[in-house]
Formats: C-alpha cells, structure tokens, sequence
C-alpha cells in the first residue's frame, strides 16, 4: 500500500484551520501536517487540553483527513539560534527583544510541543532548532575548530532535556535538515546526532530541496540515516538557473528572482529526482506519509497544491512483497 499523501499547513497559516481542513480534503490529501502558528494549533493549548485537541481531532475526521505530525519550526528556531530582531516575530510580546527570556520560553514550549502532538496523536513532531554556529559559515574571520565544537555542545546541552521529553511521550523530533540550523546537510547533520548521544528522540525530516542545490547528495542522506528518517517532505528545487549574477547564497535577492541560481519549485517543476527517493525511501523501509511543503512564488497555491498532491500518487509506489524472477521456479 502506498504511503499518505499529506501536506504542511505552514504556507497556508493566513487561513482559518477549518478552512484548510476542507480545502485539502476537496483536492485530495489524506491529512495534514499541522503548522503550530496561525490558528492551526496552539501548542500549549494542544499539551494541557485534550478537549481541544479533540476539537481539531473532530475538524479532521469530519474532513476524511488525519495527523500524523505537526511543525514546530518557529518556536524551535529560538531554542538556540543567535538572537536579533528578526526573531521577535516568532514569539509572544511579553519576550521580544529580550534574548534570554526569548530562549526560555521556546525550550519550555518546545517541550510542551511534545505532549501536545501525542495528544493530537500523532508520532512526530517536525522542526527546527536554530544554530548558535550558522554565522561561522563561511570561515572569515577564521573560525577555529573549537567555536565549531562549542557550538555543537550548546546545541547538545539545549535540546537534550527536550529530546528527554519526547522521548517520555513516545514523540519523535524531526529536524528538518536545512540552511540556518545545526544540521543542513549530511556532515553537519551526522554532527548533530553524535552531539546528542544519539538520543533516540532525535532524527530527520528529510526534504531534499534543502540538499539538492548545495550539491548534496539527497538520496545518499536517505541511506545514510536509514533509522533516522522520521518524516518526509516532499518539496521540489531548481538550481543552476538564473544569468550569472546571483550565486548559491542568495545575492540577497528575493525568491522568483528570474537572477537566482536556485529556487524552491512546485513537485515535478525542479530538478529533484523523486523516484530514485522513493526507491530509497522502499529500501529503507520508510512508511511514514509523504507531506508535500508547497512553495513556488511562480504559481497559485491551490493550482499547485492540486498538482502536487497528483504528483506524489503518481510517483509513490509501495516495495515488491516478492522477487520479481520468483515464478520462474519450479
């Protein structure tokens, strides 16, 4: 049987939950990947009432769809990231511009996050973590080898009471392998897992747009973190585009710039080979859904939310239960 066919309601926040629920239902999806910001799930509501979690549960069902995961992306990013003024917009007035008080309250709503996805019964929540290392990117002024490694160890000493958590409420945290976070792309993200001791709460989200354009190897990551892969995107890219102005950081030009060396594109429209990630995915034994993270400045959302929800049916394919020569024995 294929996997579910699900999709992240976080570019879609501006609209009532219930809105999104019927929407999402008419064109096809199977469910939801709840974004917590919006009015889509309030995470300490979700975590200290199970009357509002069925509330949603009910929306839901109502709408034929499930929940298998919910994002956690803006909280997450304050856990540990190197704080300023963008990152008020993430949380309550009551801790904007206040950096340590900001930091206390994502690691404590990050925890609540946990109970509230195994109230709404679902295995994973998805997310970022921030990094206190992202702006040792590129190694000018030179970054030595131990602000690396501390960096590393903050990671390590913030989110494992976290991970502690969820790992109580029986709840994976998917961290989604990206630019901007302690992991984003393979090394890093082995980094990251040995920083936490290979804590068994911690694994990926894999969404291979994020990998495709730095000139990773997507499907090697696959392989790579075989018993990591707790959720996946599916999200398509473009790269090697554009006129030779702007090159992989971004020139600092906005996304659908016609100048970009890449872009995020609506599935089918990019470069990502999905089938040899379905092979991988088969290979591995993944049976989670597949949550399509639409993002395409290029195209109307619900044409193609449509479309890509056709994409993923399309190119999903459950593994053989049995050697494709076997009939050829007597």
């Amino acid at each position: 049987m294929a996997r579910k066919v699900t999709i992240f309601t976080g570019q879609w926040a501006d609209l009532p939950f219930e809105t999104v629920c019927e929407k999402m239902a008419a064109i096809g999806y199977d469910g939801l990947e709840i974004a917590t910001w919006g009015d889509h799930l309030d995470i300490e509501k979700a975590a200290k009432s199970k009357a509002y979690c069925g509330e949603r549960k009910a929306t839901l069902k109502k709408n034929g769809l499930g929940c298998w995961a919910i994002g956690t992306h803006l909280t997450g990013q304050l856990v540990c990231d190197v704080y300023d003024a963008r990152h008020d917009q993430f949380a309550p007035a009551s801790v904007r511009g206040k950096p340590k008080e900001m930091r206390a309250w994502a690691v404590k709503t990050m925890k609540l996050a946990a109970k509230a996805a195994k109230n709404m019964g679902a295995g994973v929540v998805t997310g970022f973590t921030g990094s206190p290392i992202w702006p040792y990117l590129y190694s000018f002024p030179p970054t030595s080898p131990q602000m690396v490694a501390e960096g590393y160890k903050t990671f390590a000493k913030a989110w494992k009471p976290i991970l502690d958590v969820f790992a109580d409420c029986g709840v994976k945290f998917a961290l989604e392998v990206h630019p901007t976070e302690i992991a984003f792309d393979t090394a890093s993200a082995q980094r990251a897992l040995e920083a936490v001791d290979g804590h068994p709460a911690f694994g990926f989200n894999f969404d291979p747009s994020h990998l495709g354009y730095q000139g990773v190897d997507y499907v090697k990551f696959i392989r790579t973190f075989k018993d990591r892969i707790f959720h996946v995107h599916m999200k398509d890219a473009w790269w090697g585009h554009g006129d030779g102005t702007v090159g992989v950081f971004g020139g600092h030009v906005d996304f659908g710039d016609a100048r970009r060396y890449w872009d995020f594109r609506s599935l089918g429209h990019g470069d990502v080979k999905f089938e040899d990630i379905i092979v991988a995915l088969n290979d591995i034994g993944y049976q989670g859904p597949l949550s399509v993270e639409w993002e395409d400045g290029r195209m109307d959302r619900f044409h193609g939310a449509k479309e890509s929800c056709e994409f993923v049916r399309k190119v999903d394919f459950a593994p053989s239960t049995l050697a494709f020569d076997g009939a050829f024995e007597q």
